[in-house]
């Protein structure tokens, strides 16, 4: 995959960014996810790629949201998976919130999950852990086995939950262990590529959170060099019904890195809506806007934080 186009998608992300962030603190969590999602429909359809949505907001019938199926660009250039969140932690942003990200992964078409809607139990790691974590084994195995792969004592790995009622059981055996806990409330693709930044406060993530927010995750770690697994977990009997259909007949069957996004030529493009740990937010000043943005391309193993100032045209 061309540079260029890395950088063509990036420039998709701040445009969903900036639209959203009209919205912070306005109560309105649809018509900042609607403002996100146009601006970064628009901008696809003016880079020259054809894309095909796999991983979006709904269904065809669900538009104005960047459906799956939905063809996107403007039709010439490579063929290309796209996995999309215009605006992840859209409750964050409408309450002026921290955390609140524009996202999408890239991919030659073929190489991205086309996951059901529906929730995966997750785990994931930097590369100083790859090979060492296994999702089916217990969390103190798992904790167990990144510290010794980090040359870390358990009692100073810090884990990545969720914070939602489901993971209780799982907060207690992390305690049990003495490893320490990072607590969110939303941002579980954040949460999920932490761990594989360079200078990492956060050692592993462990949980259930969305599947298609497992592929976004996969296909950042890939160009990071990190690990993640993941299980299929429906959350309901409309879900369960989705993944058989789209043939995830096999519940306990585990997604590797590979799995969810494969191939050695993935895009992962970020750009920071409300400031976060991994991003700053939007920043609206007197001549212009500056947003901050995060571009990784799997094969070049390139990872380029951007701070853009957008000038605006004087009034």
């Amino acid at each position: 995959m061309e540079r260029n186009l890395a950088l063509e998608f990036v420039r998709v992300t701040e445009a969903a960014a900036i639209a959203a962030a009209a919205w912070m603190g306005k109560g309105d969590k649809n018509r900042a996810d609607g403002a996100a999602v146009d601006a970064m429909r628009s901008r696809f359809n003016n880079i020259a790629f054809s894309g095909e949505v796999v991983i979006g907001e709904g269904e065809k019938d669900e538009a104005p949201l960047l459906y799956i199926g939905e063809k996107i660009g403007a039709g010439t250039g490579p063929s290309m998976d796209i996995a999309v969140d215009p605006l992840e932690c859209t409750s964050n942003l409408a309450y002026g919130k921290p955390n609140a990200i524009s996202v999408l992964a890239a991919a030659p078409k073929g190489n991205l999950l086309k996951a059901p809607g529906t929730y995966m139990d997750q785990i994931s790691v930097g590369p100083g852990a790859k090979g060492a974590i296994d999702i089916t084994a217990s969390p103190q195995e798992n904790i167990t086995a990144v510290a010794d792969a980090l040359g870390k004592n358990v009692e100073e790995v810090t884990v990545v939950v969720l914070e939602r009622d489901r993971h209780k059981s799982l907060i207690d055996a992390v305690r049990k262990t003495g490893a320490r806990i990072r607590m969110i409330d939303h941002g579980t693709i954040s949460g999920g590529i932490a761990p594989a930044l360079d200078n990492a406060s956060l050692d592993i993530m462990m949980g259930i959170g969305g599947a298609p927010e497992a592929v976004i995750t996969a296909a950042a770690l890939q160009c990071l060099g990190g690990d993640i697994q993941a299980v299929l977990k429906p959350h309901n009997e409309k879900s369960l019904q989705q993944a058989k259909e789209m043939g995830f007949g096999d519940l306990d069957r585990v997604f590797g890195i590979n799995d969810l996004a494969g191939g050695n030529n993935c895009v992962f493009a970020a750009t920071g809506v409300s400031d976060g740990p991994l991003l700053s937010g939007v920043n609206f000043t007197g001549r212009g806007i500056s947003t901050h943005s995060l571009v990784m391309r799997q094969k070049s193993k390139t990872i380029r934080f951007i701070e853009t100032r957008h000038h605006l045209t004087p009034r």
